[in-house]
């Protein structure tokens, strides 16, 4: 999830573990905790296109990085507030939730988290939120900052963040229920049009969870399309686009190509560069316009192709789209069920 949404979450749940003791400081601290496992991105500049794939939401979103580290930054919090009456267990609790909340929460995600790094390197990802969503954060946001004005013996104090909490889960939650609803949709409509699909990734579109997307993966390819549960059909156009995983043999058996189609999960197509190499479409994120007639390209797509020594060198092209109000108004008319775009 995005970084405002990992401090509200971590904030909350720090106030939860120490919000009597601490006071704000439980908020600070808790929204730190709830920084601190996206701080991976800071080795970026040291790490090619493919390392910086992978790295991100490894070691620092796996249950190890918390249970290692939790008790490190909780001895180090107890001595710098030693006057306070939170002990050294208090402290690294704090920790230790703040991180596997964010890490759970970004398993909700498509991108994919290490969870169980390094015994496996397996992206977790349950599909059911995208990355920004107001309907989960802004309410949360508006409870947990009420909660800082309060004494932290009030009661009232306890009663906002719980109920910041319990809304942004009960959303959370309800995620699960609009993804089991648009499964099935997309379930029928593979019967009704005999593709017999091996497997099948579904996922929200930006910002909200009632306009979902799937990817259905067949031997030969895959069938791409949208739904909207506000949809009054449950005809789901379904286009499909072969693998052509063939284009990849001049380059197989390279560490970091074999890692990047790892990454994927076997959700990709690939086409011939217009200058040189291969372009690899990581269909996981699908095509951010691709509920439109003209939809653009895919989100994540990367550039693969022979250097003058005959290494194989990676890069990733920007497919997103220009943002502006009329695509938005096209976008929020698309959510409510309106197919004449």
């Amino acid at each position: 999830m995005d970084s405002l949404t990992q401090i509200v979450l971590g904030a909350s749940v720090g106030e939860v573990v120490a919000g009597k003791k601490l006071g704000n400081k439980a908020l600070l601290w808790g929204a730190v905790a709830g920084t601190i496992p996206d701080l991976d991105v800071l080795i970026n500049p040291w790490l090619d296109t493919v390392q910086q794939l992978s790295f991100h939401r490894s070691i620092t979103h796996s249950f190890l990085f918390a249970l290692v580290v939790s008790p490190v930054l909780g001895w180090l919090l107890h001595r710098l507030y030693k006057k306070h009456n939170a002990g050294l267990w208090t402290w690294t609790l704090l920790f230790f939730f703040g991180f596997t909340t964010h890490a759970l929460l970004d398993a909700c995600t498509t991108w994919g988290t290490q969870l169980f790094w390094p015994f496996s390197n397996y992206g977790v990802a349950f599909y059911n939120i995208f990355v920004i969503d107001p309907l989960y954060t802004l309410p949360f946001l508006g409870f947990t900052l009420a909660t800082a004005f309060y004494s932290r013996h009030s009661m009232k104090r306890r009663r906002l963040n719980y109920t910041g909490l319990a809304l942004s889960t009960f959303y959370l939650l309800l995620s699960f229920v609009f993804k089991a609803q648009a499964n099935d949709v997309f379930e029928q409509n593979f019967e009704a049009k005999s593709i017999n699909q091996e497997s099948y990734i579904s996922k929200p579109t930006p910002l909200n969870t009632v306009f979902w997307s799937v990817t259905a993966k067949t031997e030969n390819g895959f069938y791409n399309g949208f739904y909207s549960l506000a949809d009054k059909e449950k005809l789901v156009p379904l286009e499909f686009e072969p693998q052509q995983q063939q284009l990849l043999e001049p380059y197989m058996g390279h560490p970091k190509l074999d890692r990047l189609l790892e990454l994927t999960k076997g959700y990709y197509t690939v086409e011939q560069a217009p200058d040189k190499g291969i372009l690899i479409n990581d269909l996981r994120f699908g095509k951010f316009d691709g509920w439109r007639e003209n939809g653009g390209g895919y989100v994540f797509v990367y550039h693969v192709w022979k250097d003058e020594e005959g290494q194989l060198q990676f890069d990733e092209i920007n497919n997103r789209p220009n943002i502006d109000k009329e695509y938005f108004a096209a976008y929020w008319n698309r959510i409510r069920g309106n197919k004449s775009l």
